[in-house]
């Protein structure tokens, strides 16, 4: 008590409760003494206050000193209580952007809600091959550490990533996942690491929707077993699924989506391949708007893209592109009828029918290749056995209704199980069988909603049975070994949630009087409520169930992370989840392969419901077709696998509920602390030993590091062990010896690994040196004699290169002179060359100028005589015209005196006769000539 009032001295930093902040920093302002009732502190906003410290209130905790401000192992802390957990993953979320913390053997991870780059290549290998104390907090740490424990021990591994839905579990997985890829494959990602991540994106688009909590909620649970090989490498893989949330196929509350494929499908359809669909936007379709338009789309997220990478993930698995547009056919059947109108008819609407004309059930019929009529008869009728008859009755229209989401809800399971198959055919190891394997389970988180059903009661049934696998891990069994070893040891009691599974899965609990409920001819929610009240309230109390006040078809459950209140609406129906015969028949007569493929099964072998025809059916078949059923035995095997491997935890914490980056709620921060079980590991992970070993694992692990390496005996191993560990480890308070097992706190088995590999490093060094000494001796032999040779053989080689070179220096000079000989003589008879030819152009060009001026002249002498001649002949042209116009004149005068005189004649007949006689004898000339030329021509030719 002393020590601790010297703690709470004057200037002590501790903390205080506050409603906001949950805890908050204050300063003691004086010392407190043993008797005070009150401490005086001065809050971290200025304010004094006069904190009580009678009990139950006690000291207000003290807080951890400034260095260990940050730390990334919450068990290295000074002192371990909850505001010094919550301050340091506060401080280290906001100030250091660091949302890993250790937290002993389990690993805290905040959801940033934000894109970080440290994921990428480089930092997976900076994480390969190191230890988790070496290494800054990360999921890669977690997962090297499942490696390199199954590589060493040979034995499988477990990684369990659970939290609150929207805390980031799937990421989470996918990461984990993408990490074995790389590390357990080649340089160069081989096709089965391949197919083992291209899994995500498929399971994301056909089992993942947004809900108000989550854009990305995994709405089913699924376990992934990554088989690995002699060498550590991938060699196939194994997925199962627990309780697809079917439901919401057909319903979906405000600000909610159905699952991711059915939008991706809508805002592809302007794709050439497929408007052969039929569809249209989001909006139309009535299983997909019910959420309201604001939910139509996820900021940051584009469908188009999404879809094409689903198809690419169906590519690298093997699924051919005509079987997956089968796939897509059936997804588009299952909207579009949806949107087929049943109507009511009768009196009383007892019965209904489907209009003829109704396109939405011929386009439905038309994906799955099956009858029209047929399908529209049997959604409206059902086939009933009585006295051994066969009788068809019309339903009501809520009835029909409800067959035919019933119907919707049935196919997409149906095809959801396919995929599942078809996924773990493409990843199952071809070559040899898996060696070992880690197995990765994604599985939803704790939920709590307005009004919550079936599908929220098992998802809190998973988490309670996780959570008891959690405790007797980390608490139970870890303090039971303490015991059974004989380890002084001061037990810490631990909350144990053990009541509230029996109250769910024991005899006569939830489940087994909602079995007995569904196995009435007549039995409903209201009869099931007061079972329950009757069982859990009055005949057997329960402190985990209550009995609304203003309810009689609800109750309430005390779940490990919060109370929960159950509307019993619905729930016979979904754990019936039962599906009329006929349509089904109808749908294996279908022409689509892949459709009569998913409904050839036997109704027993269904996974996620069962077939009914009637209500004849045996009592004891129908028991054991029940989800709840199913999903229990489902639950168990999981529990069992886990059990069956070393666990590794992650724990995924929602930092607040508006999705905003970086920002911390610490009420809803230390909810989920309180609730996941961090705190509880805390106060054990700093009081136990989390690493141990039986003597002959250690002793076979570190013999290099004791004494006595031969062949001993079990006694001697032991106290072999018990007398070097103190050499070892200084500190007795980090080891203690149990009877079969020496047990170590936590670094421990870290700080031993160092020594390990110094002593083998050290032996190492001293094998090298020998070995590097024989083989310099012999390197120096080999040289000496290397060395004589060289320069034998290098004194024959200069010898006889000066010998060539006295040779080479006569042949050159002789060279040289003929060479210089023909060159000069070459040089003149180039310029003799060079002189004729300039003298031969030269005395050319003067013969061509004087001969241009030869030429010139001539041509001048000739323009001359030419324009001298022109000028005479102008001259005497103009002369000779003057003396011919003075002759015409004076012939004109003469010719018209003759022409007088010649009229004078001819009026006389005489001068007639001398001509006429004139003209014969030109006539008689004329015909002479003309004959001979003829005779001429004629012997010519």
């Amino acid at each position: 008590m002393i020590g601790t009032m010297e703690l709470y001295a004057k200037g002590a930093s501790v903390w205080v409760p506050d409603p906001e902040a949950v805890w908050v920093s204050a300063k003691l302002l004086k010392d407190y003494n043993l008797g005070d009732e009150n401490v005086v502190l001065q809050i971290s906003d200025g304010r004094e206050v006069q904190y009580p410290v009678a009990p139950p209130s006690g000291l207000p905790p003290l807080a951890n000193p400034d260095i260990l401000e940050g730390e990334n192992d919450l068990t290295a802390l000074s002192f371990l209580h909850e505001p010094a957990v919550l301050h340091n993953l506060r401080v280290r979320f906001l100030d250091y952007s660091s949302i890993y913390t250790y937290c002993g053997i389990v690993l805290v991870a905040l959801n940033p809600y934000d894109q970080l780059p440290i994921y990428g290549e480089e930092v997976i290998d900076a994480y390969s091959g190191q230890d988790m104390a070496d290494m800054e907090p990360h999921i890669f740490s977690v997962a090297e550490e499942a490696y390199r424990t199954m590589t060493r021990e040979e034995k499988n591994q477990s990684i369990i990533i659970s939290g609150e839905s929207g805390a980031g579990k799937t990421v989470s997985a996918k990461f984990t996942m993408r990490y074995f890829a790389v590390v357990g494959g080649a340089a160069q990602q081989t096709s089965v690491e391949e197919r083992v991540l291209a899994s995500n994106p498929i399971m994301e688009s056909i089992g993942n929707a947004k809900t108000t909590r989550n854009d990305n909620s995994s709405r089913f649970g699924k376990y992934i077993e990554i088989g690995f090989g002699r060498k550590g490498d991938i060699i196939g893989a194994n997925m199962r699924t627990y309780l697809l949330e079917k439901s919401r196929v057909v319903f979906q509350a405000s600000q909610e989506r159905n699952y991711h494929i059915f939008y991706q499908l809508c805002a592809s359809r302007d794709l050439p391949e497929m408007r052969v669909l039929k569809l249209g936007g989001a909006e139309t379709f009535r299983y997909t708007n019910q959420g309201g338009e604001d939910s139509m789309q996820i900021p940051g997220t584009d469908d188009v893209v999404d879809l094409e990478r689903t198809r690419n993930a169906f590519t690298i698995l093997g699924v051919p592109p005509d079987q997956q547009m089968e796939l897509f056919r059936i997804l588009a059947a299952v909207l579009h009828l949806g949107n087929v109108n049943i109507q009511a008819s009768g009196r009383g609407g007892d019965r209904s029918y489907i209009d003829g004309e109704e396109r939405s059930l011929s386009v439905f019929s038309k994906l799955l290749g099956v009858e029209r009529t047929q399908m529209a008869h049997w959604l409206c009728h059902r086939r009933l056995t009585v006295g051994g008859e066969m009788l068809v009755k019309p339903m009501p229209g809520q009835q029909s209704l409800e067959a035919r989401d019933a119907l919707a809800k049935h196919v997409y399971g149906q095809l959801f199980t396919w995929t599942v198959t078809r996924l773990n055919s493409a990843l199952r190891a071809q070559s040899e069988k898996p060696k070992s394997f880690i197995g990765v389970l994604d599985i939803y988180g704790f939920e709590t909603f307005e009004r919550n059903s079936f599908e929220q009661f098992c998802i809190n049934y998973a988490n309670e049975k996780l959570q008891q696998q959690f405790n007797r891990h980390v608490f139970q069994l870890e303090q039971e070994e303490y015991v059974r070893e004989e380890l002084p040891w001061n037990r810490i009691e631990f909350s144990d949630n053990q009541p509230c599974i029996a109250l769910i899965e024991g005899q006569l609990g939830l489940l087994d009087l909602l079995d007995e409920e569904c196995r009435m001819p007549k039995g409903s929610e209201e009869s099931w409520a007061r079972k329950l009240y009757d069982q859990h309230q009055s005949n057997n109390p329960s402190p985990h169930f209550r009995k609304p006040r203003m309810s009689n078809t609800a109750f309430i459950i005390l779940h490990f992370a919060d109370m929960v209140q159950y509307e019993c609406d619905g729930f016979l129906d979904k754990n019936r989840d039962t599906v009329f015969e006929e349509p089904i028949n109808i749908l294996r007569a279908s022409q689509s392969e892949l459709v009569s493929e998913l409904f050839q099964q036997k109704p027993s072998s269904l996974p996620n419901g069962s077939l009914r025809s009637g209500p004849g059916m045996r009592a004891q078949r129908e028991h054991k077709l029940t989800v709840g059923f199913q999903f229990r035995q489902s639950l168990q095997l999981l529990m069992d696998t886990l059990n069956s491997t070393t666990p590794h935890y992650i724990r995924c914490i929602k930092p607040n509920d508006l999705k905003e980056p970086f920002m911390f709620d610490p009420k809803r921060a230390v909810q989920q602390l309180r609730a996941c079980g961090v705190l509880e590991t805390i106060r054990i992970s700093a009081a136990g030993y989390p690493s141990r070993w039986t003597y002959a694992e250690f002793f076979s692990r570190y013999r290099v590091l004791l004494r006595g390496g031969g062949v001993q005996t079990q006694e001697q191993i032991q106290a072999s062990c018990q007398r070097a560990l103190p050499e070892l480890i200084p500190d007795p308070e980090q080891y203690c010896f149990g009877k079969t097992k020496v047990f170590f706190r936590a670094g421990q088995v870290a700080l031993l690994e160092r020594l390990r590999a110094e002593r083998l490093r050290a032996a190492g060094v001293i094998i090298q040196s020998w070995v590097r000494g024989w083989l310099g001796r012999r390197r120096y032999i080999k040289t000496c004699w290397a060395t004589l040779t060289i320069q034998r053989y290098t004194r024959g080689a200069l010898a006889r290169r000066l010998a060539d070179l006295l040779r080479y220096t006569k042949a050159a000079l002789i060279i040289q002179k003929t060479y210089r000989m023909v060159a000069i003589r070459q040089m003149f008879l180039m310029i003799r060359e060079a002189t004729v030819t300039i003298q031969a152009f030269t005395r050319g060009s003067l013969a061509r100028r004087q001969y241009r001026r030869v030429v010139a002249e001539r041509a001048a002498v000739l323009l001359q005589s030419a324009m001298r001649g022109w000028l005479a002949r102008l001259a005497y042209r103009r002369v000779r015209a003057a003396i011919v116009l003075m002759q015409c004149c004076v012939r004109r005068r003469a010719a018209r005196r003759e022409l007088l005189k010649l009229k004078a004649e001819a009026r006389s007949v005489e001068k007639f006769r001398e001509l006429n006689k004139g003209m014969e004898v030109k006539l008689m000339q004329l015909q002479l000539r003309a004959d001979q030329k003829v005779r001429c021509w004629c012997h010519g030719r």
